[in-house]
Order: C-alpha cells, then structure tokens, then sequence
C-alpha cells in the first residue's frame, strides 16, 4: 500500500507537470494546417397522410431527392418550377426504421462522445415535416435521443461512479468531491426521497421505448475511468432561454406557481425567469445557472427528459396539432476521470477530469403566417422562429464565404441565442450532424424548396476537426487488476488438473468435434446411383465411431469427478464435527449480528429522522437569518440615513445661526446708524431751538417792561414754563396766547393716564396729588391712551436746597391722522417740601418771592 501510495503520488506530480492541463480545450487553436470536415447532412422523408396525396418528392438513389412542382403551381407561374435535384451524405426514405437511422447518424457521436469529443445534433424542416418524432421518437420506437441514452449507459454501466462523486461548479466545469461529502449528499438524498417520495406506476410514454433487440453499445470503453453522466433541458422561445427542469419554489404564504416556474396573480400570466449565456474560461459558450441532473440509467435520464418536455411550449396550428413553439437543447455531458494505479479510487486532481459533451437540438419549424392564420401570440412566435432560423442561416452563409473566397467577415453568431450558443461547435469544438426533415406533399412544397437549398449551401460548411486528446495518462490499473484475476485462475485451474484438463485444453476437444467428418448431400438425382447412399454410410459410421469415443471420454471424466467427489465426502465426514462446531458458534455469531444489524437499522432510521429535522431547522434558520440579515441591512440603512439628516440639520443650524449673527450684527450697526443720526438731528433741532429762545429773548430784552411779555425759562429737566415777573403789575396784562380750557368737574367725563415712573420715591407729604378717575401706569402705551382724554406725568428732581421736587407735567391726548395718539402739553404744576429751618434763599433785587404759576406751553409729544 505505501509503494501504492508513492507511486500514486508521483504520478500526480507527473500529471500536473503536463503541458495543456485544460481538458475541455486548448485556449487558442492555431488556423494554419487544421483539418476539416464538412457539415454532416442527412434527408428523411416522411410518409403522406393519405394515399390520395400529391406528392413533391421523389427519391432517385441513397443519397439524392429530386424536387417537382405540382401542376396547380405550374399553372400559376407559366412553369416557373422546374424539377431540381438535392444531394445529401444519405437519404433515409419513408420507410426507413428508427435504428436504422441512429446507426448511420447517433451511434457516430456517442463514440466521440466516449472518446472525450463533443458533438451537436439538431433536427431542421418546416412544421410537420417529423422534426420531434425522429428526435424522440414513440413508444416501441424510440428516437435519436433515448437510443444515444441507450447505447451511453449500456457503454459505460459497469464504469459508472457512485452519486455526488462529481459536482458542477456553475461555470461549465465539474469538481471532484471527497468521500465523505459524496456520502453525505447521497445520506441526505436518501432520507429527503424516504421522507417526500411517493412510489409512482412508470408513465407509458417512457416505457419500452426501445426494446432489448435493437440495444447497441461502445467495445473499447477504458476500464481505468470512471465515468458519470449530467443532463439539462432548455428551451429557447421569442429569444429568450428558459430552464425546462427548474422546480419551482414552493411557499404556502405566496401565490401558487404553474410549471415552469410561473405563478398566477390577478388571473395574470408571469413567465418564469430566463437565463444568460456566459463565456467559461475556454471561451465556450454555456447557460448561466442551469439545473444539471445527474442521472445512473436510461430509464432515469428519459423520465428527466420528460418531465421537461411536459413544459415545453407547444400549441395547435392550422398545419401541426402539436407544433412547437421553442427550440429545445437537451445536453448529455459525460465526465471521465482516471483511476489510481490500484483501480480503486479517483485521482483528486481536477485538472484531470473530461468532460465532454453532445447537444441533441430540436429546431422549431419554419412556417408562413399566411397558411397557419397565425394572430396574437402565435404570430408574434412565428416571426421569433422565423428570424432565429434566418439568423442561423446568414451565419452558414457567411462560413461559407469566408472558407470560399478568404474573406474575415464577422459571423453574426450574437443575432440570435441558437447560433450564439453553439458558435463554438462550427468554430471546431466538436463534430456537427444536421438531420434535415421534409414532408412530401405538395402543400409544403415552396417552404421544402428553401429547406432544401440552406441544407444543400451547409453542406459545404467546414468545421475544423476536434483534436484528439488521450482520456487518462495513467497505468492501467483496473486492466491490470481483471487480467491478473484471469491468469490466477487459469493457474489455479491448471493445479487442479483432472477433469479440468478438458477445460485447460479447449483445443483438444474442438479438434475432436471438427474431426467429424461432413455429411455429404443426400439428394438422389438418378435412381441408378449406387455410390452416394455407400459413402453416406461410411461417413456416417465414422461420426458414430468419433461420437463413441467422445462418450469414452466423458465417461472417464466423470467417473474421476465422481471418485474426487468422493474422496472429498470423506474428508467432510472426518472433519464434520468440528464444521458442527463451528456451524453452532456461526449460529450464535448469526444471531449477534442480526441484532446489531436490528439495532444498526433503528438507529439509521432515527439518525434519518433526525437528519430531516436538523434539515428543516437549517431551513427556518437560514430563512431567519436571510429575515434578519435583511432587517439588519434596512436598519443600517435607516440609521446612515438618520445620521446623514442629522449632520445636514447640523449644517443647516450652523448655516441659519451664521446669518443669524450676521442679520442681528448688520442690523446692530444699522440701528446704532439710525440712533446717532437721530441723536445728531435732535441736536439739530435743540439747537434751532436754542437760537429762537435766544433771539425772542433778545426781543423782550430790548421792549419795554411795560409792555414785555413774560420771559420763557428753561428748566433743568427740559421742560418749558413761563413765570410771572416777581413784581406785580400795576395795569391789568392781555390774556394769555393758549388760554386753559377747563372743565367743569362736576361733568364727571374726564379721563385720565396717571404715569408713574417707576423710579419716582414716595415722600411724606401731607397733600398728595389725587387724581379720579384715572389709569395709572408706569410707562405710556397706546392702549391706555386710547381710553383717556388727559395725561400726567409725574417727574422728580433735586431742587437747589437739596430738596425732593415732584413737578406734573398735565397734557391733552388727541387722535392724530395716522391712526396714532398724541399728548399736548398745557401745564406743569410744581409740588416742593421746605424746611422752615433752612436758611432762605437769596431774592432778586426789586422783585419779590411769588408762587409759581403754570402757563401753557407748546410741546407735544406723540405715542
């Protein structure tokens, strides 16, 4: 084992030191000396529906049809059409047999299928022409597809790996699974089909497709790989991909789902998610997220096979009661891997693994809408079909003038999803087969006309033949390990001698049977022959003497197997004590071991239940995770969101608070403006003020006494008043300019605004000025003007003695023509507390101590 295990080690080693480790392809292919094959070609012709039926097609020789038009259309276009002949690699007639056809065209690529070579096969012909019978075939006569199942799995069916062997890694490519996770997956697989699976009756459209007569396989199939087998199934409609072997999800909550995937809201139909194709790492074209079955039997890989077909689109038309309505690809992909030198297990060395791979197409028919009557969504079907097939047509075209001429001209592979997906089978990765199939009957004969002349130009395709790659560079290990079993036998049977020796020498006795001498004829021609019934005679005693001689010999062997035997029955007898022994101990062993295995049996079916549970909670648990990691991501969401409000409520704050401070700083500077201008025009106007006193003064100054009215005085508290001269007048004087209007008390009407001050101090006079009647305040407002006729205002200062002076400052409130109130100053009364200690002030020359009395001034002032 560890000569084994070196050995097997270096090898890896050798293996990955190989140049063009990639299995599927080389990278880049160089253009210069590469071999190519032409497009393979095949005609089948179907049968007419009726005997009565005008048939178009006529078949000259194996290989070539000819075309003729009907009369009708001969009449119609003057004889336009004029009989034209087609060629093909082979021509299969109408009453040509399913095998007969799958040998000349499938049998081929399942070879190259084994031998690590791709290949694509697709049916092409208008609708009705048999394009879906000969690729599926019927019960009792299965199509190309079941019969390359068929003849795969009966190649490779002792070869096969175990389940989950292999994996795909979703990028076109397998992976090699240990051991443990193979049985894992397979542990798993079992208890989820003990748990879900109900035993179904086998569906009769996939029963006895085949029969065991026609069963066909590959000989040289390398017994040192192991091989598995992966099928999908797509569907191509209105250019979009579609995954026929998808299982839709199921949700008790959410909307119930039609197959394929598509569920039903508001009585409205939803198509299922279609799919992408993707470049892999050898630049070769596959489908994105595709379902991959892998599948042990022809009977599993069909039923797979229809269980997608179920949901291929198909519909009724004025030509076809079933046509289809997509193209269908239904992929096998084979993986090899090689073996160790023991033959026992796989080499875990992915760069070892081949896969290869065979596209069996089913094309839709080409039609006139004007002959189905095509509306609606048929129509819109038919034009998709339409163009994907002229798609695949200018693409043939543009091959082949590019081979012809030596033009480069871009091949529009990417026009259309069927030629975008197999561009790398006409770039030389695989062989190509096109099995073109026509109707004879003289209604489709314009359509079998433009069939026949794309077939006639793909023909002259060239594909670039696929290289050949060796399966496995390993020793054999498996080979080695069958013929050394061989020679061991052949030597145990050669000890054994005996009546093995007939068996060891299998030439003797073929001698002796060829020995037998050949009967002559026995047919009598002449009744006078006297020769021939002699001879016959003698030959016959000489077979009867040969056969004597074979039974001696027989006898004789018999009679030596039968002392053996004997001899043997001896040996039994002496030892059959000892075999009673052991026989009760094994007994005993027995019935330990079926115990164990009753015990093994319940604990496999608890660890079974056990699986299917801890399965269901990492279900729910995945599902809340996926809840919460959902919830998570939206309150991250919510608070980036939140922060970033934030910040911005942040910056705008900043943004107002700055203006603030510039408003409130603009309009600081602008009020101070408006202050000193004010300040600087009430100055202004004090002023003038000043020098009108000043020259009135003068104006009474230079008049006579007699005659000088009384001089007005400025008080310290800006208030104006006028006083009497201190001596009295001898002569009446006029009356005063603003005579005071009072009224009579008695009235009652009078309303007054008493202003207060709050900084005026209380003093303890015994006569205290009391007004009724009135609204005290301590500073003027609008409102309290508004509801009085007169104000007062009562004013403090410190008289020249050092004394409190309280003086009222009487005015009259007014309305004025803005909608405001205004005050007009009338009297000021002059209230003052003397001490009758205090040493008495020094008087005017020639005037005498009068009490003051209050004039009417002009100052009015506004609220």
């Amino acid at each position: 084992m560890l000569a084994s295990s070196l050995f097997n080690q270096r090898l890896v080693r050798r293996l990955q030191k190989q140049k063009g480790k990639t299995p599927r392809r080389p990278g880049q292919r160089k253009q210069c000396n590469i071999e190519k094959d032409p497009v393979g070609v095949y005609c089948r012709i179907r049968p007419l529906g009726t005997e009565d039926e005008e048939c178009c097609i006529e078949m000259i020789s194996s290989s070539t049809i000819q075309l003729h038009a009907p009369d009708g259309l001969k009449a119609n276009r003057n004889g336009e059409y004029k009989e034209t002949q087609y060629s093909f690699k082979k021509v299969f007639g109408v009453n040509t047999t399913q095998i007969e056809l799958f040998e000349d065209v499938g049998k081929l690529l399942i070879e190259d299928l084994i031998q690590c070579k791709n290949g694509l096969l697709f049916t092409y012909g208008v609708t009705g022409s048999g394009k879906t019978y000969t690729m599926t075939g019927s019960p009792g006569e299965g199509g190309l597809l079941p019969r390359s199942l068929d003849m795969l799995f009966n190649s490779i069916g002792p070869f096969q790996t175990k389940r989950f062997v292999f994996k795909p890694d979703d990028k076109n490519g397998m992976e090699i699974q240990s051991q443990v996770d193979a049985l894992l997956e397979r542990q798993k697989r079992d208890s989820q089909q003990s748990v879900s699976k109900i035993p179904q009756k086998a569906d009769p459209e996939i029963a006895d497709m085949i029969s065991s007569d026609d069963a066909c396989k590959v000989e040289n199939v390398d017994e040192d790989s192991c091989y598995s087998v992966f099928v999908s199934y797509i569907e191509i409609y209105n250019n979009y991909i579609y995954d026929l072997l998808e299982d839709a999800p199921f949700d008790p909550i959410r909307p119930k789902w039609l197959s394929g995937g598509t569920p039903v809201r508001n009585n409205e139909f939803i198509p299922p998610q279609s799919k992408i194709l993707r470049e892999d790492q050898n630049h070769n074209m596959y489908v994105a997220g595709c379902t991959e079955i892998e599948v042990k039997s022809t009977e599993e890989a069909f039923e797979v096979f229809w269980k997608g077909q179920k949901k291929r689109r198909i519909a009724n038309t004025q030509l076809n009661r079933e046509s289809s309505r997509s193209h269908s690809v239904f992929t096998l992909k084979l993986v090899q891997a090689p073996l160790d030198a023991d033959g026992d297990h796989i080499l875990q060395d992915k760069n070892q693994v081949n896969v290869s791979q065979l596209c069996l197409v089913d094309l839709a028919g080409s039609e006139r809408t004007n002959r189905t009557r095509a509306e609606g969504s048929r129509l819109r079907e038919a034009g998709n079909i339409n163009q994907s097939l002229m798609t695949l047509r200018t693409c043939m075209e543009v091959l082949r003038e590019n081979q012809m001429c030596g033009t480069n001209k871009m091949v529009p592979y990417r026009d259309s999803k069927v030629t975008h997906l197999f561009k790398n089978y006409f770039d030389g990765e695989g062989k190509v087969r096109m099995v073109v199939c026509v109707n004879p009957k003289a209604d489709d004969y314009e359509e079998t006309i433009q069939v026949m002349r794309f077939a006639e130009m793909t023909q002259e395709v060239e594909v670039p033949r696929p290289v050949d790659r060796p399966i496995c560079g390993v020793a054999a290990g498996r080979r080695h390990r069958n013929q050394a079993f061989r020679d061991e036998l052949s030597r145990q049977l050669e000890e054994r001698g005996g009546p093995f020796n007939a068996v060891r020498d299998p030439a003797q006795l073929n001698h002796l049977i060829e020995s037998l001498p050949a009967i002559p004829p026995c047919e009598l021609v002449d009744p006078a022959d006297d020769q021939m019934l002699p001879r016959l005679i003698e030959v016959l005693q000489r077979r009867h003497h040969t056969r004597q001689m074979i039974i001696e010999e027989f006898n004789k062997t018999a009679n030596t197997v039968n002392s053996m035997l004997q001899q043997f029955d001896s040996q039994l007898s002496s030892k059959g004590n000892f075999l009673h022994d052991q026989q009760s101990k094994l007994s005993e062993k027995d019935k330990v071991i079926v115990s164990q295995k009753t015990e093994i049996e319940r604990l496999e079916k608890k660890s079974k239940t056990l699986e299917y549970k801890i399965d269901i909670l990492q279900k729910t648990t995945d599902m809340y995770e996926q809840d919460k990691r959902t919830l998570q991501h939206e309150l991250e969401t919510r608070d980036h969101r939140l922060h970033r409000e934030l910040s911005d409520r942040r910056r705008i704050e900043q943004h107002m608070q700055g203006m603030v401070t510039d408003t409130r700083l603009k309009w600081e500077k602008e009020c101070e403006r408006r202050v000193n201008a004010k300040q600087l025009e009430m100055q202004n106007k004090l002023w003038v003020k000043d020098e009108k006193l000043k020259q009135l003064k003068a104006i009474v100054t230079e008049s006579s006494p007699a005659q000088r009215p009384e001089r007005p005085t400025r008080e310290r508290d800006g208030n104006i008043a006028q006083k009497r001269s201190a001596s009295p007048s001898p002569l009446p004087t006029a009356p005063a300019v603003h005579p005071i209007h009072r009224r009579s008390h008695s009235a009652g009407g009078e309303k007054w605004v008493d202003h207060k001050p709050s900084s005026n101090l209380d003093v303890d006079t015994v006569m205290q000025p009391i007004i009724p009647n009135a609204i005290k305040v301590s500073t003027p407002n609008e409102k309290a003007l508004s509801k009085c006729h007169k104000y007062v205002l009562r004013h403090q200062e410190l008289a020249s003695d050092g004394e409190i002076e309280t003086k009222l400052i009487k005015g009259n409130v007014f309305k004025t023509r803005g909608g405001g109130q205004a005050v007009q100053f009338t009297d000021i009364e002059t209230l003052r507390q003397e001490c009758p200690t205090a040493p008495s002030r020094k008087r005017r020359s020639g005037s005498a101590e009068r009490p003051a009395q209050l004039e009417e001034t002009e100052n009015t002032v506004s609220y």
